[in-house]
């Protein structure tokens, strides 16, 4: 008996969580922007700021080869200044607002 009181159980739990929201639905709500219709309205600049932020330490990486042993020259010369100027391009960007 415990086997059929289990089995019905599940029915009565999936009922409640897929069918019941769909009963009782309320207003709809305005829907807000997705964030894919937000990265379509980037300006250029930022478009081509976060290309090169991500293809100057792939050149540089290729070029240094941090895994044979250079990994400190990567760091300073190729991710530090794409951090530096994007953290300047965040506080002069906070600045004009």
């Amino acid at each position: 008996m415990t086997g059929i009181s289990e089995i019905l159980l599940l029915i009565l739990v999936i009922a409640c969580i897929f069918i019941l929201p769909r009963v009782f639905q309320g207003k709809s709500r305005p829907k807000k922007e997705d964030d894919w219709v937000k990265t379509k309205r980037l300006p250029a600049k930022t478009r081509g700021g976060i290309v090169a932020s991500v293809a100057y330490p792939l050149l540089l990486a290729l070029y240094l080869k941090p895994w044979q042993g250079n990994g400190l020259a990567f760091v300073s010369y190729g991710i530090f200044p794409v951090f530096l100027i994007w953290a300047l391009v965040w506080i002069f960007s906070g600045g004009k607002k």
